[in-house]
């Protein structure tokens, strides 16, 4: 398995928003070609303005397969466009968790 950690830095002032539109339009789909996320968190301490995900993925190939497939979508260039303006940078990690890892 791999682990998709995605930090995303919203634009200060904006968080409410950007999560609504997230929850509306982009989790459904995320759900559809992803399955449940393993987290969604907001920065509490820290660098503030931040949304962090952890998707699982049984390998490369897979997220490659699960991330075509949800690009070539409409509704997920419906919620590009809604946020657009809300993101200022996103941060993207691929993480294999160690064997005693409660993530699998």
């Amino acid at each position: 398995m791999i682990v998709d950690i995605r930090t995303y830095n919203i634009i200060p002032r904006k968080m409410k928003t950007y999560l609504s539109l997230f929850e509306k339009f982009a989790l459904p789909i995320q759900r559809k070609y992803f399955g449940n996320p393993l987290g969604y968190f907001l920065v509490e301490h820290g660098p503030l303005h931040q949304v962090v995900h952890l998707w699982g993925f049984e390998n490369l190939a897979d997220l490659e397969r699960k991330r075509a497939n949800r690009d070539a979508d409409p509704a997920w260039a419906d919620y590009q466009e809604r946020t657009e303006g809300l993101v200022a940078s996103q941060e993207n990690k691929l993480c294999k968790p160690m064997e005693w890892s409660e993530i699998k």
